[in-house]
């Protein structure tokens, strides 16, 4: 060997670990907005432990584990404890020591079930939220709405008949089984892992797979996500959208234009947005006559605007789905993969928020 490996190191080593996380670090500026948005939930806490006592992890230690889990693209809670054993920039996020235990992997799914009970995820959502408008990030006027499918954990090999009637002829050992000629949709068919799961393609000529839908509403100065639903996927976009759109108003009550692509180009819809005084700014399907969204409304620059600015949603999907996970549900049911779609929206709100916000090193 060209060198030599000292087997023999110190008995003890004494280091700080914020010394040990570069000052430039873009994590720096996303924990400092995760801790005061957590500061701002002490009330909401405060009721989930007195109504559950306290948990073996802190919520707001499972939290921040869940937004490391999106912005580092973790596979599993099982993977994040073991790197958690020995990242220390992961520990130094969670202000862990290092001489405490990694969590445990159950301690996860043991506390999710309290999360969704008492709505934490959702209020950490809405606490990114109105952090990003006491930094003067949002618009209160100008949104932007749009729908994906985010696939289900459960598989095609679940599906059986809702009348409970037995398969045309035996499976092949792997769960599969014998569907030539039979059709399968989801009046007749459903999950046994997953009954809300429902069959979907994204478009003509795409497969049927066992889906969620998800509904956002993005503002349109910086592209922060401002509500985020998971539905049933077989509900019409224009419809998901609406209890949203409900508390948008009664949370603001100054919203003036909606953009959206043609998948929400419907009379119902339009005349809902006018009913409420919000001018419509959706892509038109030619030929089809709408009142209230026609030349009138598309000859105005805003108009143009809107168009140009609602295809950042798609940054959005693009970045929660490649990164944060959410292109396949790893949580059986709409309120797991709720919680787990408020927690990625979360830490890309963050992200996108330590980007905007001015350096102050």
């Amino acid at each position: 060997m060209r060198g030599h490996v000292d087997p023999q190191g110190g008995l003890f080593s004494y280091f700080s670990v914020e010394e040990r996380i570069p000052a430039d670090h873009p994590l720096r500026r996303v924990k400092a907005q995760a801790d005061a948005v957590l500061a701002g939930m002490g009330a909401a806490l405060e009721r989930m432990y007195a109504d559950c006592g306290r948990p073996s992890i802190a919520p707001e230690r499972l939290l921040k584990a869940t937004l490391l889990i999106a912005l580092y693209s973790v596979r599993s809670d099982r993977l994040f404890c073991e790197m958690l054993d020995y990242n220390m920039l992961f520990r130094w996020f969670l202000d862990l020591g290092l001489e405490e235990r990694s969590f445990d992997h159950s301690s996860f799914s043991k506390n999710r079930s309290r999360l969704i009970e008492h709505e934490i995820a959702r209020a950490f959502f809405a606490g990114a939220v109105e952090q990003a408008r006491a930094q003067r990030l949002l618009s209160d006027e100008h949104f932007t709405v749009d729908g994906t499918l985010i696939e289900a954990w459960a598989s095609l090999k679940s599906l059986e008949k809702k009348d409970g009637t037995p398969p045309r002829s035996g499976g092949d050992g792997t769960g599969m089984v014998d569907f030539r000629g039979e059709k399968r949709t989801n009046a007749t068919h459903a999950s046994s892992t997953d009954p809300e799961a429902k069959l979907m393609r994204r478009g003509n000529g795409q497969p049927a797979k066992l889906s969620f839908g998800a509904q956002a509403v993005m503002e349109n100065r910086h592209g922060l996500l401002i509500d985020l639903a998971i539905t049933d996927a077989t509900l019409a976009e224009p419809k998901a959208a609406d209890p949203m759109l409900d508390r948008r108003r009664r949370a603001r009550g100054a919203m003036k234009t909606l953009g959206a692509d043609k998948g929400y180009h419907t009379k119902e819809f339009v005349a809902r947005l006018r009913k409420k005084r919000i001018a419509p700014h959706i892509a038109r399907i030619e030929r089809r006559s709408t009142p209230g969204l026609d030349g009138r409304t598309s000859r105005h620059e805003g108009y143009r605007i809107s168009q140009r600015k609602r295809k950042r949603i798609e940054e959005i999907f693009g970045w929660m789905k490649a990164v944060g996970g959410l292109r396949k549900s790893r949580f059986i049911g709409i309120a797991k993969t709720q919680l787990a779609a408020y927690m990625v929206g979360a830490a890309y709100n963050l992200l996108r928020m330590a980007k905007l916000a001015p350096s102050t090193a």
